[in-house]
């Protein structure tokens, strides 16, 4: 390889903190875990996201950098890798993004990726999630990477609230004012998510700190009703400092090593510890999924997102937001709770967070004839959990609004795994790849038709807000779906009288 060729390989850009080196191949030049704010370590541990340090000559961003610390969970025969990222890499440098652009791009659309993981997990470098599609598609694309957990969203007396949010706040503020210099246009933003990801994307729609920061949010496998009451959170907060023994206060966490944190996280993350997260309804708004999620009542969201979204808030942003069919398939299949959960286990479990769980699960079938109970909760699960609250959301939301179901089934489990949770991911980022295979999500033939079909939908709503179908309101629920490609007039769900 000559001297040129080599020089070839890679592209300079000028950000806060001085130059990035980044990889240019095909057409595509991509910059990855470059830094949008300080580490957050030491003093800056639980504070908002501070100033890039600068550095002396150039940053090498051509390898994936540090994540926050989390392990992988366990999915008998299914590889979530992919989905998740690599687990702890180790290294404190995590508030950072990755960036795909077209070469030649100028004035490009922009879209910004916030990853899931039930807001403990999960990771900007995920193979399933890389953005060089969008970028051979005309799309500036980031990826960025917040703080998880303990550190990113349990509210600690001493810190700031929502630090994972206030980290998403920074990064989107770092994307307007220096995409350009990647090819991108600030003026014209698209922000999407999925999973946690999605639930904090919903979450800043109505965020007065959000306003003008995004033009356009697709929300995947989210909504706004996943957050807390604060005096609720506390009893975590309390909780968490017991288990690690120290004072709950900034003092007290601000000593914990992320690893022994991470050891409480798993402890108390188990579906059946006993701890009461129910509000003066009984209500858990996560269904157990996770002990930790984003607060309301703060200067992050003033209100909770559906009563924000009556008042206005985020009327000025176009939004596509949308589930997958069978989202609970992805936790009970795997681990045989659908095929094999006796019924007063559901009831039982569905009661520690909902107060009319019986007239619930009967609304699905429950104790009918030829229905198993794990049916009717797995039926009902994804319905509380995601398809519902996003057709809420939908409905309150005061701007143009366009709902999507993603309804092709994988052939994993016998044909069990379905349209589970994350199913639509490979196919928005055309990655398929990173997940075929016979331990893989998608299993070993996904259709690639329908990848380049549902990637070109995100795209022409990123570019101008193009969508080949037409809104949605309470009167026309016009829901699109994408396998079938054609929209029906969806009717209100089993689970409606049962949630805000």
């Amino acid at each position: 390889m000559s001297a040129r060729e080599d020089q070839d390989r890679f592209v300079l850009r000028k950000v806060p903190g001085g130059e990035v080196r980044g990889t240019s191949a095909d057409g595509i030049h991509t910059f990855l875990s470059v830094p949008y704010a300080a580490p957050p370590v030491g003093e800056n541990r639980f504070r908002e996201a501070q100033p890039v340090e600068p550095w002396n000559g150039v940053r090498d961003a051509t390898k994936p950098g540090p994540t926050p610390h989390y392990k992988i969970p366990v999915f008998p025969t299914l590889d979530i890798a992919p989905l998740i990222g690599p687990g702890d890499t180790g290294g404190d440098d995590v508030l950072t993004a990755n960036i795909w652009a077209p070469a030649d791009a100028k004035d490009c659309p922009v879209m910004v990726w916030i990853h899931g993981g039930a807001f403990v997990l999960g990771s900007k470098d995920a193979t399933v999630s890389d953005g060089t599609s969008f970028a051979h598609s005309g799309i500036v694309c980031v990826a960025i990477s917040y703080r998880l957990a303990i550190d990113g969203f349990l509210p600690i007396l001493g810190a700031p609230t929502n630090l994972g949010l206030r980290d998403m706040l920074a990064a989107l503020r770092w994307v307007r004012d220096n995409v350009s210099a990647f090819g991108g246009d600030p003026d014209n933003i698209t922000v999407f998510g999925e999973s946690a990801g999605g639930m904090a994307l919903a979450d800043l729609v109505t965020s007065p700190l959000a306003k003008g920061l995004f033009k356009r949010a697709i929300v995947q496998s989210g909504h706004g009703s996943m957050v807390r009451d604060l005096p609720v959170a506390q009893r975590l907060v309390r909780r968490v400092a017991k288990f690690l023994k120290i004072k709950p206060d900034v003092d007290g966490f601000r000593g914990v090593d992320p690893k022994r944190g991470w050891e409480a996280v798993e402890k108390i993350g188990k579906p059946l510890r006993r701890i009461d997260l129910r509000d003066a309804e009984g209500r858990d708004p996560v269904f157990g999924i996770s002990r930790f999620i984003p607060v309301w009542g703060d200067d992050v969201l003033p209100k909770k997102p559906l009563e924000a979204l009556k008042d206005g808030a985020g009327a000025d942003i176009e939004l596509l937001i949308g589930s997958n069919a069978e989202e609970m398939n992805f936790y009970f299949v795997p681990t045989n709770v659908k095929q094999k959960i006796p019924g007063w286990l559901a009831k039982w479990m569905l009661g520690k967070s909902h107060p009319t769980a019986r007239q619930t699960l009967r609304a699905y079938g429950f104790g009918a004839p030829g229905k198993r109970a794990g049916d009717a909760f797995t039926d009902a699960m994804t319905d509380l959990v995601f398809r519902w609250p996003a057709r809420r959301f939908a409905e309150e939301h005061r701007g143009r609004t366009h709902v999507y179901e993603f309804e092709w089934r994988s052939p994993r489990y016998d044909n069990g795994l379905g349209a589970a949770h994350g199913m639509e991911l490979p196919f928005v980022f055309k990655t398929l790849p990173s997940v075929t295979g016979v331990h893989g999500l998608v299993g070993e033939n996904p259709p690639a038709e329908l990848a380049e079909k549902v990637h070109n939908i995100w795209v022409g709503f990123a570019t101008d807000g193009s969508l080949p179908w037409p809104e949605f309101d309470r009167t026309h629920r016009n829901v699109h779906q994408l396998r079938a490609g054609t929209t029906i007039e969806e009717a209100p769900m089993p689970a409606a009288p049962f949630l805000p």
